[in-house]
């Protein structure tokens, strides 16, 4: 039974994100928090961790003994963990990749862990991808009078390859961008005849969250691409897809999201064309 307990986040995740369905509701509620707020289960104590999220401190122990742990500091070891690999400084990151260039044939072993990890990435995303899904987000977005599309930080290329794709094909949009500032006048101008594209990952920039929210609150239907079930944007998204992105020596490519950006955007443009939207 020990080797089936999860002891890296990203098993925790997925052990998590399969059994979604059938926790009981407090589980559940802490289970969201957990995956959203990574950061605050990792170093919060067990009170204010029951507290942010709306449950009894008992029910963090249940939530570990839901799956396998002893108690809730075994599995809180876990997200410490995780936080330790994914905030590595990038000199740490640097110096993981100088000993890898070092003792694995020079810098073509850092080119092929990347490439190792963009196959990764994208093998991953086809195997799980929904094509009904798939074909519900283009007939929404092919629809849509304008899209809006919005992200920000790492997830910002997408953004921008999006609003540039969708203008070579001659696809009104607007991306969400504004150097003095106007980016709530600009969703402000967002009707229900639209639709959006919201793009963003862990950990969720507050921005894209607020901006995703205001943008559902006008009732504009919205296409997400996330990384979790539990992630804020799932809640405002009329279609969501979850794109998981392999990392080598804790960097991470946008290979997959970048593919699905793609498939999303060409899509569009052959639906409108061929007669399937106005």
């Amino acid at each position: 039974m020990e080797e089936r307990v999860p002891r890296e986040f990203d098993t925790l995740r997925a052990t998590i994100l399969e059994r979604r369905e059938v926790l009981p509701r407090r589980i559940a509620q802490i289970a969201a928090y957990a995956l959203d707020n990574p950061d605050d289960i990792a170093f919060g104590t067990a009170a204010s961790i029951a507290a942010a999220a709306g449950v009894q401190p008992s029910t963090l122990v249940r939530f570990a003994q839901q799956f396998g742990f002893d108690g809730f500091t075994s599995l809180q070891s876990v997200f410490r963990e995780r936080l330790r690999e994914r905030n590595s400084s990038y000199d740490e990151r640097l110096a993981a990749l100088r000993e890898k260039a070092e003792g694995e044939g020079g810098h073509r072993a850092i080119l092929e862990g990347f490439v190792t990890a963009a196959v990764t990435s994208l093998e991953d995303v086809s195997r799980a991808l929904d094509e009904k899904r798939l074909e519900k987000a283009i007939a929404l977005l092919a629809q849509a009078g304008t899209i809006h599309v919005l992200a920000r930080r790492r997830s910002y290329p997408v953004a921008s390859y999006i609003a540039y794709a969708l203008g070579k094909l001659r696809i009104r949009n607007q991306l969400i961008e504004s150097a003095a500032g106007l980016s709530a006048e600009m969703i402000g101008f967002a009707t229900a005849q639209d639709a959006a594209i919201v793009v963003s990952f862990s950990p969720y920039a507050p921005t894209t969250v607020e901006e995703a929210r205001a943008l559902s609150e006008q009732g504009v239907p919205i296409v997400a691409i996330t990384d979790s079930a539990f992630s804020p944007l799932a809640q405002f998204a009329s279609i969501w897809f979850e794109v998981a992105e392999a990392d080598f020596a804790g960097f991470r490519s946008l290979s997959a999201t970048m593919a699905l950006a793609m498939a999303l955007s060409v899509g569009v443009a052959e639906k409108r064309r061929s007669g399937g939207c106005p």
